[in-house]
């Protein structure tokens, strides 16, 4: 047992490591504060279109925390473990929750980011159980700054 909890310990390590990369660092910085994902697919890739820097950064971000979701639901990680030390996948899917049945239509594969989904639930059990009431309020905290993000875009001098 403690060879087992030695070696999920060492993965953690890895995978906080691997996020630390500076191109990962910069593309999980623009999706947590910039990203607002649009409502349909014609208006993400209108917005986002593939060879912009900005589709790179969503793939990027997206795929590692699918990554290690998936690292997680196959019982690598003990969830204790993860799930106190890894709470940026939840909000990754926050704002990708809404426009995923519109990519998993688009694509042909109802599966497409199902780890990352899978991981969240868990989560949001494990959350309620430990630390009732805080997804709530984390998701009315994204609100507020949301709304802060706004309104200090609209009071910006325009060009």
């Amino acid at each position: 047992m403690a060879d087992e909890r030695y070696e999920q310990v060492n993965l953690m390590l890895r995978l906080f490591e691997l996020r630390r990369e500076e191109k990962l660092r910069k593309a999980r910085a623009w999706y947590t504060g910039e990203y607002n994902p649009p409502a349909t697919a014609e208006e993400w890739m209108a917005k986002y279109p593939p060879g912009s820097e900005e589709n790179a950064y969503i793939r990027m971000v997206i795929s590692y925390w699918d990554m290690c979701s998936a690292i997680f639901n196959k019982g690598l990680l003990d969830p204790d473990l993860y799930h106190s030390a890894s709470g940026e996948a939840w909000l990754i899917w926050e704002k990708l929750k809404a426009i995923a049945p519109v990519w998993r239509t688009a694509f042909g594969n109802p599966k497409i980011f199902s780890e990352l989904e899978t991981y969240v639930a868990k989560l949001d059990a494990w959350r309620e159980k430990n630390a009732p009431g805080t997804t709530e309020k984390i998701r009315q905290m994204m609100q507020q700054l949301a709304k802060a993000r706004a309104a200090a875009a609209a009071a910006a001098p325009k060009p």
